[in-house]
């Protein structure tokens, strides 16, 4: 039963680490009955875990368009989290844009790429298509464009501190991430607000840092010296491999990371902490975290 004194808001990929998140910051601000939950499965843990919080759940898998329409049934708003098949996101997400429009949804948020529409980065392309294919729909939408997760790079924290070095070929490259719960923040609130239709956010964190910086917060929180090590493109593609990443997304995060190094993670506009009300989770912060 919906919750009719809110709008109701559905989340796509709502089992996946951003998508978790924005459940959480949605339920901090509407009642569990305004919120449904897409996932690929009912009968997941992940399904489960929010069927426990109350929230209504429906399966709504990208690959399987005939789960569209049933899922987004009495939906008036809806974030699209960009699909993780890279190659496939330009197709499923046309998809779910379609069965949107079909359903009469009445906002549509979409969690897009920083500065999609210049960005050299390979992803940025399947979001620009993305982005092309909601303004066609002529659906009231909002874009968010996400800046990199700082949990991109603090997830090699552990491989750091067993080899001694921070690993990279980000070079001097600033990095203006933020933690994925301010990203999920950010959604929530664009959902749950008014006044967002039409608007493209670019969304970074406020603190900009190259992996040296990081490295030498890792080294100061853990007392040791854990330098970083900036390496060719094809060095680190190949010290990846050999780490077990599959040749695609090892060849992907090292090209990333020489894009960053001119400058395709680096912004200054401070649109998320405008839009959160709060300064982004500093560096140091996501860092403790990860060290736990």
């Amino acid at each position: 039963m919906f919750d009719t004194t809110h709008p109701t808001i559905f989340v796509t990929g709502a089992s996946g680490q951003l998508g978790r998140l924005v459940i959480a910051a949605l339920l901090e601000r509407v009642p569990a009955g305004a919120v449904v939950a897409g996932v690929r499965s009912l009968e997941s843990e992940a399904a489960q875990a929010l069927r426990d919080r109350g929230v209504g759940v429906r399966v709504a898998d990208y690959a399987r368009p005939e789960t569209l329409a049933e899922a987004f049934r009495g939906i008036e708003r809806l974030l699209l989290i960009s699909s993780s098949e890279i190659g496939q996101r330009v197709a499923q997400h046309e998809t779910v844009i379609a069965a949107a429009k079909a359903a009469g949804i009445g906002r549509l948020v979409y969690t897009s790429l920083l500065h999609a529409d210049t960005s050299p980065l390979s992803l940025a392309g399947e979001h620009r298509a993305t982005e092309a294919a909601i303004a066609g729909s002529g659906l009231p939408a909002t874009i968010l464009r996400n800046g990199w997760y700082t949990e991109n790079y603090t997830a090699s924290i552990p491989g750091a501190l067993a080899g001694g070095a921070f690993l990279g070929s980000a070079g001097e490259g600033r990095i203006a991430s933020a933690a994925r719960a301010d990203f999920a923040e950010a959604a929530a609130l664009v959902l749950t607000g008014d006044g967002h239709e039409g608007w493209t956010y670019e969304l970074a964190g406020d603190e900009a840092y190259t992996l040296a910086d990081l490295a030498a917060e890792l080294s100061r929180q853990t007392g040791r010296d854990i330098p970083y090590r900036d390496l060719p493109q094809a060095d680190y593609a190949s010290l990846l491999k050999g780490f077990g990443l599959p040749d695609v997304l090892a060849n992907s995060l090292a090209a990333w990371d020489v894009d960053a190094a001119h400058g395709a993670l680096f912004d200054e506009g401070r649109q998320l902490s405008t839009l959160i009300g709060r300064p982004t989770t500093p560096l140091s912060a996501s860092i403790a975290t990860a060290l736990g």
